[in-house]
């Protein structure tokens, strides 16, 4: 019988004694988010939360996942990991925030071909910044270590989140009217949506991302790469007044078309003067590589605006000034009117 070679998970390419290290290392980033609801800490089977709503009429749970898309690409090439940690959680507590909820924990999925500590343990910590920033704990995640799945550098990541929101103060959309008048807040960049598009754009203009500079002064590199906005923040704030907000709409993949007409009832339609913001130099860099029609540019980024407010223009100056006193950049970009036609027309 001939001798049986010698196997450890190691020698698969799992270090589980690495794996454990990496956990020792997220710890006091992970702590740095929990909330006094927060009853477990890391490395437990699951994340434990004990919820006070006493404060609410009508407790409703929103949950929301998401990921940073082909973004992680670049992000991985030019050694970005604390951005992609900040993409996984803005693209999901936006969603949230365009129903007027807080968001309460958030977990993530990490996966690579191997566990590379000084990377991963970035991403963990752009995660918790973020969490921080909206005052949302990180409870819990999971980082697989799958030899052979992933090429060498690169990872995955996955986002996933629980917030609330008090069920008469829901911003659902169902009060938006003829008339009503639309801002938008301004964006960082792309954010984390269009990037197969941006990858294409860059490749065909042989872009040097390093050493190209935008009109802004800024290098090519930090306007593209960009870590999405967080909204949390300034739509808390909003939801504490006693402003009367008609529809929130995170403008993240499908642009201006997708993410107004998924408010809108069949007989209404918005109106959006493309004229009325400045386009961020970003996107004049990327476009200039080619030559992508104004419905399509509209459609796959944001072009500057990244979270919109539908509301009576009554109460417009009143939602501007709780924006622009949260830290945002806002403009009047179009209205409701009734349908006849496309649920969406640029105009500008």
């Amino acid at each position: 019988m001939t001798d049986k070679k010698s196997l450890s998970y190691a020698d698969c390419g799992v270090d589980i004694d690495a794996g454990n290290a990496f956990v020792g290392r997220i710890k006091k980033a992970v702590n740095s988010t929990m909330r006094p609801e927060v009853l477990s800490g890391l490395g437990g089977f699951g994340g434990l939360f004990k919820p006070d709503f006493s404060d609410m009429e009508e407790p409703v749970l929103v949950s929301g996942t998401d990921g940073v898309g082909t973004k992680l690409l670049l992000l991985q090439e030019y050694d970005k990991p604390h951005v992609a940690g900040i993409d996984a959680v803005a693209m999901c507590v936006n969603d949230l925030a365009a129903l007027g909820a807080t968001p309460l924990f958030f977990l993530d999925y990490l996966a690579t071909g191997k566990l590379a500590g000084e990377t991963l343990a970035g991403v963990v910590e752009g995660i918790a910044d973020a969490c921080n920033t909206c005052e949302c704990s990180l409870v819990g995640g999971e980082t697989a270590e799958m030899p052979g799945m992933y090429a060498p550098g690169h990872y995955d990541i996955g986002g996933f989140c629980v917030g609330v929101v008090d069920k008469p103060k829901m911003v659902d959309g169902s009060k938006i009217a003829v008339g009503d008048v639309i801002i938008g807040v301004a964006s960082n960049g792309p954010h984390s949506n269009g990037f197969s598009m941006v990858r294409k754009l860059l490749e065909l203009g042989e872009a040097d991302l390093v050493n190209d500079v935008l009109s802004d002064g800024r290098k090519a590199v930090e306007g593209v790469l960009s870590p999405t906005r967080l909204y949390v923040p300034a739509v808390n704030a909003l939801m504490k007044t006693d402003a009367d907000i008609h529809g929130f709409s995170h403008i993240t993949g499908g642009g201006m078309f997708d993410n107004f007409e998924r408010l809108l009832t069949d007989d209404l339609a918005v109106t959006i003067d493309v004229g009325s913001w400045p386009v961020p130099p970003v996107f004049e860099y990327l476009l200039g590589f080619a030559d992508v029609e104004r419905d399509e540019r509209y459609r796959t980024f944001n072009m500057g605006i990244g979270f919109a407010v539908v509301l009576p223009e009554s109460e417009a100056e009143k939602v501007e000034a709780s924006l622009k006193a949260s830290g945002e950049t806002t403009y009047r970009i179009g209205s409701v009117n009734k349908r006849d036609g496309e649920a969406v027309t640029l105009i500008g």
